[in-house]
């Protein structure tokens, strides 16, 4: 269905893809950019994140676009170059003029035909009672209908009022993920594992015969309808230091739970907490032969989040490489 959207440029100009949290949004975002990237349709992308100021502050998303239309196309290069040097305060201005400006007038003139991806939109702080993104992108999608938009975000009421507005809704096709059947969702899982426990056996010796069809029901069955349990499941079984069966088995030892999270309160001994759990002391497991450089590799990645650079600063540099 969305592949279908991503190539016919008849269908409306925005999709949003919503659903809970853990639902497999992003999964799907970042599938649908890598597709798309390969078929050479990919303009844009920007995947928000509340944990890092750059990722959640709606002033960068149309500068970062902007930059990354340039870097794609030449022809929208050659009409954003002369309007950042001409007026290089656009980055600050309103959500308007960066969308006006940066990204509106550059796309009509090049008559570019491309698709912009934004995922997690709920994860960008906004005091709106109306997605202020989406109110802007509302009116303008009707001046650029070579140009798709695909949105993924949680249905919060400011994200949901958003998609509401009179010039949006008309050009949106809305996927609610939480609301397919929970037959389909876990027959998509189970395709999924199978799927990536096919690709491991092929890059990995004496996988033969496994996993057993008990403990994929297993597994399937903890992910209790949720992609962000398979994926971690996946990336913690097929670490590169370690054997996937003795991975596999970590994971089917953790305490389970009837508890769905992203529909409930965070608690103790959840299925998804026990993963992430499990994930982070065996980084630290003394009897690990790959401890100290694990240890050094979570850390690494936890001091991380405090250390981010600025995408501002990354803005001003392809500034001046475009330049």
């Amino acid at each position: 269905m969305i592949e279908l959207w991503t190539r016919d440029f008849d269908k409306p100009s925005v999709y949003w893809l919503n659903g809970l949290a853990g639902t497999g949004k992003s999964t799907i975002a970042q599938t649908v950019a890598e597709r798309i990237f390969a078929d050479g349709q990919l303009g844009a992308s920007f995947f928000c994140s509340r944990d890092f100021q750059d990722r959640r502050d709606l002033k960068f998303i149309f500068p970062t676009i902007a930059v990354q239309l340039a870097r794609n196309y030449p022809e929208f290069r050659s009409i954003f170059i002369p309007l950042v040097q001409s007026d290089p305060e656009i980055a600050h201005e309103s959500l308007y003029n960066q969308m006006d400006k940066l990204i509106a007038r550059p796309l009509k003139q090049s008559n570019i035909s491309t698709i912009i991806v934004i995922d997690a939109l709920d994860e960008c702080k906004d005091e709106e009672p109306a997605s202020a993104i989406l109110s802007v992108l509302g009116q303008f999608v009707s001046q650029i209908p070579k140009v798709k938009f695909f949105v993924t975000g949680r249905p919060e009421p400011r994200i949901r009022e958003g998609f509401r507005l009179p010039l949006l809704a008309e050009a949106t096709d809305v996927f609610v993920l939480h609301e397919v059947e929970a037959s389909r969702v876990n027959s998509d899982i189970r395709l999924f594992f199978g799927h990536n426990f096919s690709e491991l056996k092929g890059r990995r010796r004496g996988l033969d015969d496994w996993p057993s069809s008990e403990q994929l029901d297993l597994l399937c069955e903890r992910a209790t309808g949720l992609f962000v349990y398979a994926v971690a499941t996946i990336k913690f079984i097929d670490h590169k230091n370690n054997n996937p069966k003795k991975q596999l088995e970590r994971i089917l030892q953790l305490p389970t739970s009837s508890a769905h999270e992203g529909k409930t309160r965070i608690r103790p001994n959840t299925t998804l907490d026990s993963l992430y759990m499990s994930i982070i002391q065996q980084a630290f497991d003394d009897d690990d032969s790959g401890d100290d450089q694990s240890s050094v590799n979570v850390a690494g990645c936890l001091f991380h989040g405090f250390l981010c650079l600025s995408v501002l600063i990354l803005q001003i540099s392809a500034y001046k490489q475009l330049v």
